[in-house]
Parts: C-alpha cells; sequence; structure tokens
C-alpha cells in the first residue's frame, strides 16, 4: 500500500503490509519491517532501521545526518528504531557519529510532535519523550522514563530507568532512576506515582526511599555512598540496587540532586 506519490527508492527494503502515505521519501538503505505506517511527507533516510509495526508521521525526519560539523557523511553509520515505536509530526532521530554505530530508539516509545533524538543517543523500552524536548548527542534514557516537554538534555547526560522529567527542564547532569526532576538539575523525591502505576512491591519503594536518602545524606559524594551501600549487602530489590549502581557510572560524573 504505497501511495503513487510517495517517493520509495528501489534500493529500499520494504517488508509486507506497510502503508506508505503520499510525497512520503524511503532513500535507498533503508529498511521498514513489516506493518510499518508512513504518514505524509514522512522522510524515512537510507541510515534508518525500522522494526515491525513503526509509525513515523508527517514531516518526522529518521536517520537524518548528525549535527556535527566534524562529521563526515560517508560514515557508515545507523539509525534504529524497535518494533511499535511512535514517531509523531516534525520529530527528528539522527544518526550515529561513530562508524558501525546506531542512534536507538527502543520497542514501543513515543516521541511526540518536535521532539530530537540528537546522534549516538539510545533511548529505552517504553521511554516517552514528549513534545519539543531535546536530547544532546550520547544521552542515554532509560525504560519507561518519561521527557516533558520542552525539556533540554545536555550531551552524555543519562536519565534513569522510569524517572521523569518535568516541562521545560534544563538537565546537565545524570538523573538517576525513580527520580522525579525539575528546574535545573534539581530533583523532588521518588516517582512514586511511576512506581504504582509499573506495580512496584511495598518491599521495592521501601528500599528506594531509604537508598535515596542514603545517597543525597551530606558528606562524600553520591557515588561514594552509593558504593558502601551496595557493598554493604543491605538491599535486596532490583530497584534499589538498579538505583545504586546508577551512581558509579556515567561519563559526566555529576547528579541531579536535591536542592
Amino acid at each position: 500500500m504505497i501511495h503513487p506519490a510517495a517517493l520509495v527508492d528501489s534500493g529500499a527494503s520494504v517488508a509486507a503490509g506497510c502503508r506508505i502515505g503520499p510525497f512520503a521519501v524511503v532513500e535507498a538503505g533503508a529498511s521498514l519491517g513489516p506493518g510499518c505506517v508512513l504518514g505524509a511527507h514522512a522522510v524515512v533516510r537510507g541510515s534508518a532501521r525500522l522494526g515491525s509495526g513503526v509509525r513515523v508521521d508527517s514531516f518526522a525526519v529518521v536517520g537524518g545526518d548528525p549535527q556535527d560539523l566534524g562529521f563526515d557523511a560517508a560514515t557508515p553509520t545507523r539509525a534504529e528504531v524497535g518494533d511499535g515505536a511512535v514517531i509523531r509530526e516534525h520529530a527528528t532521530i539522527h544518526r550515529a557519529t561513530v562508524a558501525g554505530g546506531s542512534t536507538r530508539v527502543a520497542a514501543g516509545c513515543l516521541v511526540m510532535a518536535g521532539a530530537h533524538v540528537g546522534h549516538d543517543c539510545d533511548v529505552g523500552p517504553g521511554a516517552i519523550l514528549a513534545n519539543g524536548c531535546m536530547l544532546g548527542g550520547h544521552v542515554e534514557v532509560g525504560e519507561r522514563a518519561f521527557v516533558s516537554g520542552g525539556v533540554a538534555v545536555h550531551q552524555f547526560c543519562r536519565i534513569g530507568r522510569g524517572a521523569l522529567v518535568s516541562g521545560n527542564a534544563v538537565i546537565t547532569e545524570d538523573v538517576a532512576p525513580q527520580l522525579l526532576a525539575h528546574g535545573r538539575n534539581e530533583v523532588t523525591g521518588l516517582n512514586l506515582v511511576g512506581l504504582r502505576r509499573r506495580g512496584a512491591s511495598a518491599e521495592a519503594v521501601a528500599e528506594l526511599k531509604r537508598a535515596y536518602r542514603e545517597v543525597f545524606a551530606p558528606g562524600v559524594s553520591c557515588a561514594a555512598r552509593a558504593e558502601a551501600a551496595l557493598a554493604s549487602g543491605s538491599y535486596a530489590t532490583e530497584a534499589a540496587t538498579d538505583f545504586l549502581r546508577f551512581f558509579l557510572g556515567g561519563r559526566r560524573g555529576r547528579f541531579a540532586s536535591p536542592a
């Protein structure tokens, strides 16, 4: 079901059941899985790999070149979108900068209108990027995190699993899993509503609260306190250990914290 006004290169791979609207463009080298839907004027560049059932709405661009002045367009890189993801109007997902690398938007993600996923980003399963939010290069967004409208995330930052970043926030430091972030690198506690919706156990929530107090207590660095907490062996739930391990990684070495 390809509209006669669409431009689908013969060198593209289009699986069965795809629907491609008028004036949509699918370049040579692009790959569309079964049941993908492209709206009118959607653009899928040659570097793009779309899983099954992906929806790309009007004027969205998947696989565009990175906004990096030093990038050589001949470098073989990709932009990958997982099964069932939805890319809404005017959203942009740029391909990676490192040869053989990929920018990834995982299965079940929702990238709302006007959102931008920069080069080399890795957006986890079920994450939501709301209208007009901006991810700089090399940003990691964890599973089922929610980045609200207008949020700007600095390159190399991490947004942990299940975290919620409030609208128009400026994030230049890592946001640990399951936290609520707002303003400029400030957190206000755990994302308790999100935890409840995801069916977190009472034990997991209690351990997260304890880990939160321990990591953000005054004194030595968050990383040192998290390492000591893990070494104590007093945390049994995956939610708490995932929260603590977050502070031992990353490239920026700074963490959003309570004001």
